[in-house]
């Protein structure tokens, strides 16, 4: 009986931790163009930013979440009426009928489904395909076990997703090696830039000649995924060049455990933990700092190295990254210890001025890529061209967005 009643009691907290996730992911929100309605269409992304209460901050802590405004807001210039939902959300009864679908992650399908067969379904895709991305993590996780002889669990598992599959068409935030790992299912794909979460003015007054040794990591949850492994033990060989570390440490256990040394115990390895972006602390940060290393396994256009740019930052990125970079304003870095040793040395050692000039690239080519007025501008170009064309479009594969800053430069060193 006693143990009836406990089972009862599971029960019941199960089914209101069911409801109240429920009701967090119940959230509607409605918008009307200024002009004629020329169409209805219906968004699944992320919330928070979309249903502010009048005067509220708009949140940064994520690029995604300035992304759904920029998203909502380009097809209500288009002239639709434009439904908001989350992208977390299971359950969908739709209030109307939509000429128009554009949804991430993986309740695409569901909710895809509940439509009418005539709307036009864009999915909305922000990481690399999850095979990808999960064989990628896991054949770096397993180096790092053969490197070091631990066993970590360090990755966001991205969860089966046939979005892509489901679509008749796709938008992507991401490179070629993005692309790749959705080419399979021969769908059209728009490419679109990642909004920078927040912008910097150029750094006048940087001191490069001071700052040509000090680089940063941050990075969010998967340690091992977005490569700081790598660069720790690429640091700790370098006594005379400086790496600060941004991360959600607390979130790591078994990777902070393995890697204490490194993180604590190294002079040369500042440790900060997770920092607002936002901050003046972060910054002042900024100020001292010449480059960041960020070789991560698999992303898409991944924002801590959009607004690492924004920032002046120099680039030392993996073409995993989704992130495009040329020897005028960074350096594609191998995944070893050895490639992120090399890329670091050889960017620390070219002069202040060479340094300042690619800095100067960075952000430019960040203001001129990476913004939310760029993204309105390549998103409205995809959805007004595939909604003229649909259902026979005369486009096919990867459509590329122009490479806003870049023409003229060429492909970027590469640290192997």
């Amino acid at each position: 009986m006693h143990r009836q009643g406990l089972s009862g009691v599971a029960a019941r907290l199960a089914n209101l931790r069911r409801r109240l996730l429920d009701a967090d992911q119940r959230g509607f929100g409605s918008f009307r163009p200024e002009g004629a309605v020329r169409g209805r269409a219906l968004v699944a992304h992320e919330l928070a930013a979309l249903l502010l209460p009048p005067g509220a901050p708009a949140p940064v802590w994520h690029n995604n979440l300035g992304e759904a405004v920029a998203m909502r807001d380009t097809l209500l210039g288009l002239g639709f009426a434009v439904d908001v939902i989350s992208r977390e959300r299971r359950r969908f009864r739709p209030r109307h009928r939509y000429d128009l679908f554009v949804g991430a992650r993986q309740n695409f399908t569901r909710i895809a489904a509940a439509l009418d067969p005539g709307c036009i379904k864009v999915a909305h895709l922000d990481t690399a395909h999850w095979l990808a991305s999960n064989a990628a993590v896991f054949a770096r996780e397993v180096a790092l076990r053969d490197r070091r002889g631990v066993a970590i669990d360090s990755h966001k598992f991205i969860g089966i997703n046939r979005a892509i599959e489901a679509a008749d068409y796709a938008t992507l935030i991401g490179n070629g090696f993005d692309y790749a790992t959705y080419a399979f299912a021969g769908k059209p794909v728009f490419q679109v830039p990642n909004p920078a979460a927040v912008t910097y003015p150029f750094p006048e007054a940087k001191d490069f000649a001071a700052a040509r040794r000090r680089f940063l990591w941050i990075g969010s949850q998967g340690f091992v995924h977005k490569g700081l492994d790598l660069v720790l033990e690429a640091f700790a060989r370098m006594p005379n060049h400086h790496l600060t570390v941004c991360g959600p440490l607390d979130a790591e256990p078994a990777f902070v455990a393995a890697f204490r040394r490194e993180l604590f115990e190294t002079p040369n390895i500042e440790t900060l933990g997770w920092v607002d972006i936002a901050s003046p602390a972060f910054a002042g940060l900024l100020a001292r700092t010449v480059a960041l290393v960020y070789p991560s396994a698999a992303e898409a256009c991944c924002g801590t190295v959009v607004n690492s740019m924004q920032a002046g930052l120099i680039p030392l990125v993996s073409r995993e990254s989704g992130v495009d970079v040329d020897e005028g304003f960074g350096m594609i870095v191998g995944d070893t210890v050895a490639a992120v040793e090399a890329a670091v040395r050889a960017l620390a050692a070219r002069p202040p001025a060479e340094l300042a000039a690619m800095a100067r690239s960075a952000w430019t080519v960040a203001r001129a890529t990476y913004s939310r007025e760029a993204y309105r501008a390549a998103f409205g170009a995809a959805i007004a061209r595939i909604v003229a064309e649909h259902p026979t479009p005369g486009f096919a594969g990867f459509v590329r967005m122009p490479d806003a800053g870049r023409a003229g430069r060429r492909p970027a060193l590469r640290a192997v």
